[in-house]
């Protein structure tokens, strides 16, 4: 559905290119995105509100097709509430979220690739495995992606959305006991989110400072990637250029060899974000599929 790639097809954007940017591509485009609303609000498999970009993500995704979209956006809910510990339980500020941050950076980097890609960077600032808390760790990793969706691509044109997702983890300091704190129930929820229902088309996954013992990773953890995900996988064991390849040099951290600002800086304004998206992230409305009798008021009582 979403995830790794998938099938182009005409969408708004071919009509709006093919009419000079006129009209009937922005018609449609509000027309389809108004029926996803009204459909969305009257779901009782979805929760109470969406925010209008993460429902034009979700649209763009599935190349305008409404039907899809639809489809996409029930799975995305679906498995939110499936695992509530790692998409709805959660705040930004509490003890768990700062000792992942305190020991790790998980950073949307600012810009677009010329194909209009979206990156991410993910890295360790310590290496200490015992301080790795994979379900935490993966909570705060979809806090960030949650309010990069809410959060325009380019603050100089919000209307310009991204084409696709390119994450790149940095494996330095990586070793077999970080992997043996992996908990695979959540490695398998975060696998399947990503290849069915995140809101972007995922595009490819750069490993950069591989260790010599990759190959003894790799088998660990193979097993519980989709064959679909793990082609998307590029594994950089010699040095950053080859990552200057598919990466523009300027949209990295300067740590990285790039001119898109420090860590620290970047880290700042992550942080910042989070803080600005408390309320959004902890409110259920966003995020939680009520019951039925719930969401319906006090009608269900009449059955009694």
């Amino acid at each position: 559905m979403s995830g790794a790639g998938g099938k182009e097809t005409s969408t708004a954007t071919g009509e709006q290119t093919a009419n000079g940017g006129g009209t009937a591509a922005d018609t449609r485009l509000k027309s389809n995105l108004g029926e996803l609303l009204t459909w969305f609000q009257a779901n009782d498999k979805l929760p109470q509100e969406i925010e209008p970009l993460l429902l034009r993500r979700f649209y763009q995704c599935m190349y305008g097709d409404v039907e899809e979209t639809k489809k996409l956006i029930e799975v995305n809910y679906a498995l939110r509430n499936k695992h509530p510990h790692l998409f709805i339980q959660r705040d930004p500020q509490d003890d768990d979220s700062r000792r992942t941050f305190e020991y790790a950076d998980i950073l949307p980097l600012p810009g677009l690739t010329p194909e209009k890609y979206k990156v991410s960077l993910y890295c360790f600032r310590d290496f200490d495995p015992y301080k790795m808390h994979h379900t935490e760790d993966t909570r705060a990793f979809f806090m960030v992606t949650d309010c990069r969706f809410v959060t325009p691509d380019d603050p100089n044109d919000p209307d310009v959305l991204s084409e696709g997702e390119v994450q790149i983890f940095d494996m330095k300091g990586t070793t077999m006991r970080h992997i043996s704190r992996l908990t695979i129930s959540t490695l398998r929820a975060y696998i399947k989110f990503l290849q069915l229902a995140f809101p972007v088309r995922l595009r490819a996954i750069h490993m950069v400072n591989c260790p010599t013992y990759l190959d003894r990773i790799v088998s660990v953890v193979k097993p519980f990637i989709s064959d679909e995900v793990f082609k998307l996988i590029r594994f950089h064991t010699v040095s950053m250029d080859s990552l200057y390849e598919f990466v523009p040099r300027q949209m990295l951290p300067e740590e990285y060899g790039g001119g898109a600002g420090s860590l620290a800086d970047l880290r700042t304004q992550t942080q910042k974000t989070l803080l600005d998206h408390r309320d959004y992230l902890m409110n259920p409305k966003h995020w939680l599929v009520e019951k039925t009798e719930k969401r319906n008021g006090g009608s269900w009582r009449f059955f009694k």
